[in-house]
Formats: C-alpha cells, sequence, structure tokens
C-alpha cells in the first residue's frame, strides 16, 4: 500500500432500504475489515440507517464480541436497523448534510460506509459529493444490496441469489400442492418487484425443473387483460390445473397497476407500497373461470427466508462488504461495489468498482430478449443468468433446532 494513501480515522457503516437474508453478512464483511484495520481507528454501526447518523445514534463495534459479530452471517434482515430517508440536493436544502458533517468531526469519521439499493447508493453520491465540495476528507463507499436486483452496472446484487432460491423452492412446493385434487384449480402467486420482473423470474427456475408456474408476468411488458383470460382458460382446459407468477408492479400498457395499489401508502422516497395484487387477480379469474381459485402472496418472506438462503449469495455479499473497506483504505472512494461475472466454462465471480454518479437511481430490467415472444414465460437465458446465484447450502448454526441469530449489545458511541 502506497503510504500516502493512508487515511486515518473511524468509520460508519449503516444499512438502508428494505433488508434481505444476507445484508447482515455484508455488514459483517465490512465491520470486520474495519476492525482489522490499522487504519481505522474505530468502526461505528449507524442506528437505522442515515438516521442514526443525523440522530448521534451510533453503535461502538468495537465493544462488541467478536464471536457474537460472525453470527451475523447467519442472521436475516437488517441487524444494525434501516430506514426510507430521501435526502434533499444540498444546493436546496444543505441542513442534513451539516449535521451529517457535524458528527463525522465529532467521531473523526474518515470512511462511511452504506449498504442499500438505487436510493441508498443516490444517500452515498450525495454525500461523498458534500463531503468533497467542503473539503472534508471522507472516503465514502456503497456497498450493493437488493433482492430487487436492479442495481445499475453489476452482473447481480448481494440478496437477490437467496430471494430467488426462496422464490423457486416455494413455487415448486405450492407447484406440487396445486395438483393433489382432481378437479379445476388456479393459483396465483403474486412476487415483489416494483419496477423490474427478476424476482418473479425466478420462478422460471422452477419450471424447468417441472414444478413450477405455467404463466409468469413481469412489469417489463404491458399486461394484457384479455389475454391473460385466454391464457389461463387454455391451460386449464388442457390440464385443469394453472400455476401463475405475477410480479406485484405489472401494469396495463397506459401504466396504471393492475393492483391499483397507487391510492395505497408510500415510502420516504414517494415509491408505492404495493400488494393485494394476488387477491384481486384471483377474484377475477374465479368470475372468468368458474374455477376454485386461490391468491398467495409471498410478502415479506421472500426477503426473510435465511433458511433458504444460498451460500453463493452469502459468500459474495460478505465479500462485497470487504472489499469495500479494504478499496477505501487504498485511497478509493465515491465508488460501489459491484460484480462482474463468467458463466461460461463455470461460474466465476470478481469485484469491481463502479462511480456512484454512474449507479445512483437506475433502474436495471429483466433483457426483453429474456422474456418470451408471448410475454407470459421465461427463456433459458434467464434461467441459466440465475442457477449460478442460487448455488450451495451454507453451514448454518443453530439453538435447540431453531436458528441461532446474532445477539449484539448495541451500545451506543459518546
Amino acid at each position: 500500500m502506497n503510504t500516502e494513501t493512508i487515511l486515518k480515522g473511524a468509520c460508519i457503516i449503516g444499512q438502508s432500504g428494505g433488508p434481505t437474508s444476507v445484508i447482515n453478512a455484508s455488514a459483517y464483511g465490512a465491520i470486520r475489515a474495519g476492525l482489522d484495520s490499522p487504519a481505522i481507528t474505530r468502526v461505528y454501526g449507524a442506528a437505522h440507517g442515515i438516521r442514526g447518523v443525523l440522530d448521534d445514534q451510533l453503535y461502538d463495534m468495537n465493544q462488541e464480541d467478536p464471536a457474537e459479530l460472525a453470527y451475523l452471517r447467519n442472521t436475516p434482515s437488517s441487524e444494525l436497523g434501516s430506514c426510507r430517508y430521501k435526502m434533499k440536493d444540498p444546493a436546496v436544502d444543505d441542513t442534513d448534510y451539516k449535521r451529517i458533517l457535524e458528527i463525522f468531526r465529532k467521531y473523526d469519521v474518515r470512511y462511511f460506509f452504506y449498504i442499500g439499493g438505487n436510493d441508498s447508493m443516490d444517500t452515498c453520491n450525495k454525500i461523498s459529493k458534500y463531503c468533497q465540495s467542503v473539503g472534508y476528507d471522507c472516503r465514502v463507499m456503497g456497498i450493493p444490496k437488493t433482492i430487487d436486483n436492479d442495481l445499475f452496472g453489476t452482473d447481480h446484487c448481494p440478496g437477490y441469489g437467496s430471494a430467488a432460491r426462496y422464490i423457486a423452492t416455494s413455487c415448486m412446493e405450492v407447484y406440487k400442492d396445486s395438483v393433489v385434487y382432481d378437479n379445476a384449480q388456479v393459483t396465483v402467486v403474486e412476487i415483489m418487484g416494483r419496477d423490474a420482473g427478476w424476482l418473479t423470474a425466478a420462478s422460471a427456475l422452477a419450471t424447468h425443473f417441472g414444478a413450477g408456474p405455467d404463466l409468469i408476468y413481469l412489469p417489463e411488458v404491458d399486461f394484457d387483460a384479455e389475454r391473460f383470460y385466454a391464457d389461463v382458460e387454455r391451460i386449464l382446459s388442457e390440464k385443469k390445473k394453472v400455476l401463475i407468477a405475477v410480479s406485484e408492479g405489472i401494469h396495463y400498457a397506459d401504466g396504471a397497476l393492475v393492483s391499483e395499489a397507487q391510492v395505497s401508502a408510500t415510502d420516504g422516497f414517494g415509491h408505492a407500497q404495493l400488494g393485494g395484487l394476488a387477491a384481486r387477480l384471483a377474484e377475477q379469474l374465479k368470475q372468468h373461470t368458474g374455477a376454485k381459485v386461490r391468491g398467495i402472496e409471498l410478502s415479506l418472506l421472500q426477503r426473510c427466508g435465511a433458511h433458504l438462503a444460498s451460500a453463493a449469495d452469502l459468500d459474495e455479499a460478505e465479500m462485497a462488504g470487504r472489499v469495500a473497506v479494504e478499496s477505501a483504505v487504498e485511497g478509493k472512494t465515491d465508488c460501489m461495489v459491484a460484480f462482474r461475472c463468467e458463466r461460461s466454462g463455470g461460474y466465476r465471480c470478481e469485484t469491481v468498482l463502479l462511480p456512484l454518479s454512474q449507479v445512483a437511481n437506475y433502474v436495471r430490467k429483466v433483457p426483453l430478449e429474456w422474456i418470451n415472444a408471448d410475454g407470459n414465460g421465461l427463456t433459458q437465458e434467464l434461467v441459466d443468468y440465475v442457477l449460478p446465484l442460487i448455488q450451495g447450502v451454507p453451514d448454518r448454526p443453530t439453538e435447540s433446532s431453531l436458528p441461532r441469530y446474532a445477539k449484539l449489545k448495541k451500545i451506543l458511541a459518546k
């Protein structure tokens, strides 16, 4: 390492947005790398993301038991706490930025690591640019996280592989249950995905292995209700059973959500809180077909199902956190850790750094060429893309046959 690039000071690690089953593995990778680095004098965890910085609620990770920290790899959700807080443009209102700088100076913070998705990378980018504009030397790095898998510039996102495995497995189990009785039956499974259909597309893995959806609908393709009814009735007449996977964000050609969820609440970034689509479609199909119809909403289960996490996802999530810290200590800043992967001749994944300005606020969608011509299924290319990401079963510690999660002391810094 070039000694001229060494910057000594404390670091803050925060988690933001919707949790995943492996986001704590990224936190652990970053915490462990920070504790092991001679350049980082103290490691703090932000309570509930950037809100913890603004509220001066920082956990002193140096006071945690190392063995207990290691259990973060086995712990789903965001152990440090999360938030959905949109920071204004500092040119419009710099109140939050002045407060962040005040906290950074109070604790001599010279490194800031934020684990999250699109909106979190936007927060990272704004903080990084503000620090530069006021001449405060602080290295800012984004660590990717989102089950939605929609971050620009990276092959995939930590959290997606495990959610994909959960979805594929759940669809296979639902399929087996749905064919038990000798009667006409339609089952609609609603899967998360507001703007991009990566999660719902993972249900194609179940179909590939012979026990999955007959029809799959993503927000990348406009939803045609009449064609949908015709597809369902055709399959129903052929085999008396239909399993359907739908993204919660599917919409008509005019942009209106099929769930009509735009009338519901929104989060801190103005995104509609979707849900209820499966029940709505189930009621409509019942009227059209006269068959028994069941609507199933996987809801939060698909992002917290750590018992179905993939080893590949878990290891890559930890790697992303570790590389972010190591790269910052080496002098890098204003970047997000991204993945570059090779699938031909065996799966290989390596990290690269992307400028935050290239990543923030961009949504990466499922390629249209991976969606079949009828807009109701996926091609082999999608299966080949996802399959390596769900591989491996982690060695998960248990206690009385139940998961053993991290039990952190969460001592506030003073």
